[in-house]
């Protein structure tokens, strides 16, 4: 029987399939039976910094008693954000006592700002690791992209100064330097990196002339992003490369190894088809290991990336050619 047992983070992993930050990983419940079908480990849903900001705010615009009583505004903040904090930490807590597989916590965050302080609590509260989700939308014509960039690298330097245990960083791929912008956040001292993460995509009701989400879940086809930047980086970096975003059954699993990364995070062919789906991800692969004559996922880990392939080129490629694409 192959052994599909890796690492990530410095954390042993049964197999590489992570459950990315999600609905699916919002409640105890729901972790144990990720648990039970197999999954490696999880990746608890974000705690939003904007999302923290926005009712801490909210409370205040709805209260009457700040203009009587300013100190009261500073109560508001504080219980608020306490409050939705201390469910986080329950989370943490909880999970932690009830599963085996290691419980990655993650804040969805956008500046350096005051929050990162609760990377501590997170901490203190069990998490084995943390994965910060950084997005910063390059939306402002006021700020070039080295100002937007160097938000990515304060926040790292924040968090770095309150917990000790390991951090991966989730990062878009809209850089205007993506391995340059890559290779560096590597040297700040963080243990790992998620290619790539996944946004709201907005749409347009021409109805109702409302703004609505489209493109919920990603597609299989949508692989082709992280394969291609794994493929270039992961003999080029020396922290570990996770990929995110296109993987829905065992062979795309196998292809993102293959291209080098350390673990694959799965969410939307979960909720496609159900977390009983697990188990077949994890046969296909033994299947492809045991055919191929695999013992280990080190075996042909990073078999596919650029330093390894007959025709590196093929991933430096942008333009359609015949003989790459097999149509006219």
């Amino acid at each position: 029987m192959p052994n599909l047992s890796t690492t990530y983070l410095g954390l042993k992993l049964r197999n590489p399939i992570i459950v990315g930050s999600s609905g699916l990983t919002k409640s105890v419940d729901n972790i144990k039976k990720l648990e039970s079908n197999g999954a490696g480990a999880v990746v608890l849903k974000s705690l939003f910094e904007e999302q923290i900001r926005y009712e801490i705010n909210s409370l205040v615009s709805q209260s009457e008693t700040p203009a009587i009583y300013p100190e009261a505004e500073d109560y508001i903040k504080n219980y608020t954000q306490e409050h939705k904090i201390a469910e986080y930490l329950d989370l943490i807590k909880n999970t932690r006592n009830s599963v085996s597989i290691p419980v990655i916590a993650s804040i969805n965050c956008m500046s350096a700002s005051e929050w990162t302080v609760f990377a501590k609590r997170i901490q203190d509260a069990g998490a084995d690791a943390l994965e910060l989700n950084i997005f910063v939308m390059s939306s402002s014509p006021y700020k070039n992209s080295e100002q937007n960039e160097q938000v990515y690298f304060d926040v790292i330097s924040e968090v770095k100064k309150h917990i000790t245990i390991p951090i991966a960083v989730k990062i878009s791929y809209h850089f205007s330097a993506l391995a340059h912008t890559i290779q560096k956040m590597s040297w700040t001292g963080i243990q790992g990196m998620v290619l790539f993460n996944r946004f709201f995509s907005p749409d347009i009701d021409i109805d109702t002339y409302q703004v609505t989400a489209s493109n919920i879940y990603s597609a299989p086809s949508d692989i082709s992003i992280p394969l291609r930047w794994l493929a270039l980086l992961s003999s080029r970096v020396e922290i570990d490369l996770a990929a995110s975003t296109g993987a829905h059954d065992g062979h795309g699993v196998i292809k993102l190894l293959l291209a080098g990364a350390k673990a694959i995070q799965v969410c939307s062919t979960l909720y496609k088809n159900g977390v009983e789906y697990l188990p077949v991800m994890l046969k296909d692969i033994e299947s492809w290991m045991a055919a191929h004559q695999y013992k280990t996922i080190d075996d042909f880990r990073g078999k596919m990336s650029l330093n390894k392939v007959d025709n590196p080129g093929a991933y430096e490629r942008v333009q359609f050619m015949k003989h790459l694409a097999g149509i006219e």
